[in-house]
């Protein structure tokens, strides 16, 4: 026999002042909603939050200067620290603002004992909007006390983001590292666990090199090959066709024996990836780069449809293209 339902009791609007200014603070999934209706929390308000929180910005750095190079150092590049400035300037007792693309023990931020803070840009992140997130971060860190470093929190809703803490009109210029000697003010006294974990962390880091004649480019050496990994600001769809049209052509790679393989989309930019020969070093890339790029921009405005063979070499590299985020 069906088990008969309790009748639910409706709360008297009386007894359960609903709250309709301000912001409703938040508690437990299940507890009682503070606006006073009388349903769960996240039946209620917790619904909106939730739905914030997984909300997904595709293009978080969207907006900043260095957009292509944001991208490159939050999945690509091992170590790189990028001087930050304020909107608003740095407040007297931070003598500076970095970027770095990872800290020790995963920490979101580093609050050194001279109260400069280092913000980390590869960390999980706690909603679907990075660019809040890592504002979340950076707000905390100002605040922290010097020699500490900063925990992993809850985004608060509605804050503020990079585009709103940052200053637009700095410029941005990632510095990448061999290793994570960045890490401490004075790497070469490290001893005992620290230098063993710097050590450690140095081992696992591939070499890399951003190269100076073109945008977002980076090299990196791999045991077996080298490779050139160029995040681009163009509209995937334009842009794939380009790179079909000089792929067909025969005119997409960067010299003898390599080889455009693929991209990556990432925070929703494409970064296409060319395989290298192993001799084929960063400053060998700089010329080819730059030629392939002066090529990218007349396929770039091409507007006739694509052939048979351009479509044909577009399907090929949309097949090998593989979405980090």
């Amino acid at each position: 026999m069906a088990k008969k339902r309790r009748p639910r009791t409706q709360p008297s609007a009386a007894a359960t002042p609903q709250l309709t200014d301000g912001e409703i603070p938040v508690v437990g999934a299940r507890e009682p909603c503070p606006c006073g209706s009388g349903r769960r929390y996240k039946a209620c308000h917790g619904r909106a939050a939730a739905q914030a929180a997984t909300e997904l910005v595709r293009r978080p750095f969207e907006g900043l200067p260095g957009e292509c190079d944001w991208v490159a150092l939050r999945e690509l590049v091992p170590a790189a620290t990028v001087p930050l400035t304020l909107r608003e300037g740095l407040p007297q007792d931070v003598p500076a603002l970095t970027l770095a693309t990872v800290l020790p023990m995963a920490w979101p931020a580093l609050r050194r004992d001279d109260g400069a803070v280092l913000l980390a840009l590869q960390n999980d992140t706690a909603t679907g909007d990075l660019s809040r997130d890592l504002a979340d971060v950076l707000t905390r860190a100002l605040a922290t006390t010097p020699g500490s470093p900063v925990a992993a929190g809850r985004t608060a809703s509605g804050g503020p983001r990079l585009q709103d803490l940052l200053d637009l009109s700095a410029p941005f210029v990632p510095e990448v590292h061999s290793g994570f000697e960045f890490w401490l003010d004075d790497a070469e006294s490290a001893t005992g666990e620290v230098a063993a974990s710097l050590e450690r962390a140095n081992a696992a880091a591939v070499p890399t090199t951003r190269l100076t004649g073109v945008d977002a480019a980076y090299w990196c050496r791999t045991p077996e090959k080298n490779h050139l990994r160029w995040v681009m600001p163009h509209p995937e769809d334009q842009l794939l066709d380009a790179l079909a049209r000089l792929h067909a052509a025969g005119a997409s790679s960067l010299g003898e024996d390599t080889r455009l393989v693929g991209s990556f989309r990432a925070h929703g930019l494409t970064v296409p990836v060319w395989d290298l020969p192993s001799a084929f070093g960063a400053e060998e890339c700089e010329k080819p780069a730059t030629a392939f790029g002066e090529r990218l921009a007349e396929a770039l405005a091409a507007t006739t449809p694509l052939t048979p063979e351009e479509r044909k070499a577009r399907s090929g590299l949309t097949n090998r293209q593989v979405t980090l985020n």
